[in-house]
């Protein structure tokens, strides 16, 4: 007999349960994966505790989860996709048709139209994959290389917004890089700085664990959020504000020397929000929005295949998805937690 298909929902704020889901249907362009890993976040965790991300507000039950890994279970019928038995990373993006508005064409990530798994942002939402089984588009799919294991592949989703947001920058090579906000995403932009050349990578946090994990990804320097003398020294060439926070974006503007550039890759509450705008003005610096990513995903699991991105140190925790309350109460304190990664069905298929 089949075991039951566990799935991680968010029914409302402080309302998360694990439940029993039919066994998915493929249609004829989808594969059925095992879930091996799952990551759990941020925006997983505002679901659960506010019953929205941003904007996207729960409107009905919704499986979460789009940091995912796992094994093909069955190939979709068409023969696209991988084979049985292929380990796979998941890219949860779809680009649809959106409302007229104009976008970059090779910049999938900005169409209007487009869904990600696990998300509240249209009705019906976008059903995530923190379950045992799912049914999964071939074209999400990325077979991974031999040598690289599902649990190492875990933050492939995430390293890929890292790597989107290094790029946002331009050349980085011998350059030196401020990072404010060390908490996965953080963490995972200094793996990727260290990996493309920066001369100098000083990180900023308020926790004191966290500025460690990124010292030990390597960060060349580690400064606690309240030094703002310290911060307003460092004199980056680029900066990445990657703590979501309107403070961590005005410490980045003043850590970033005149002409530089700032990155914002956290994600800012909806709404205005008071900016550093005269310095940032008077310094002639460049600030560039960093969203999801594109077609980097291709470019991480190589990356992380021959060594070259050195992200283990991300993952503190991992929980099995019987236990995903605790794994989310954990994920929500950077005092005690990096990446924390659920544990499906599919991790013992390899």
């Amino acid at each position: 007999m089949t075991p039951s298909n566990r799935a991680v929902v968010a029914h409302a704020a402080d309302d998360l349960r694990i439940e029993t889901r039919p066994e998915p249907h493929a249609a004829s362009d989808e594969a059925v994966i095992a879930i091996a890993f799952g990551g759990v976040c941020g925006s997983d965790l505002h679901y659960w505790r506010h019953g929205a991300a941003g904007e996207s507000i729960l409107r009905a039950p919704m499986v979460l989860g789009h940091e995912v890994v796992g094994v093909v279970q069955h190939a979709a019928a068409d023969g696209s996709g991988p084979a049985v038995g292929t380990a796979v990373a998941v890219h949860p993006a779809t680009e649809l048709p959106g409302d007229g508005s104009r976008y970059p064409a090779d910049r999938p990530n900005l169409a209007p139209g487009g869904t990600y798994l696990g998300s509240a942002a249209r009705v019906p939402h976008t059903e995530g994959a923190f379950a045992d089984r799912v049914a999964l588009p071939s074209r999400m799919l990325r077979p991974l290389p031999q040598g690289l294991s599902l649990r190492a592949a875990a933050v492939i989703e995430p390293a890929s917004v890292a790597w989107h947001a290094v790029a946002r920058a331009g050349e980085v090579t011998g350059r030196h890089a401020l990072v404010v906000g060390a908490g996965p995403i953080g963490a995972l932009i200094v793996a990727v700085l260290r990996r493309a050349g920066a001369a100098h990578i000083t990180v900023v946090d308020l926790v004191p664990r966290a500025l460690d994990a990124a010292l030990a990804l390597g960060a060349d320097a580690a400064l606690l959020a309240d030094d703002a003398e310290a911060i307003a020294a460092v004199d980056a060439d680029v900066s990445f504000e990657s703590s979501g926070n309107h403070r961590g974006l005005a410490s980045a503007v003043r850590g970033t020397t005149r002409g530089g550039t700032v990155v914002m890759v956290g994600l800012l509450p909806s709404g205005e929000q008071p900016a550093l705008i005269s310095l940032a003005i008077t310094r002639e610096l460049e600030l560039r929005g960093s969203f999801r990513f594109a077609g980097e995903i291709d470019a991480v699991v190589a990356a992380l295949a021959d060594g070259s991105l050195d992200a283990a140190g991300v993952v503190t925790h991992e929980f099995d998805a019987d236990d995903a309350l605790e794994a989310f109460a954990v994920a929500a304190d950077p005092a005690r937690s990096g990446k924390v990664l659920l544990r499906f069905a599919g991790a013992g298929q390899l």
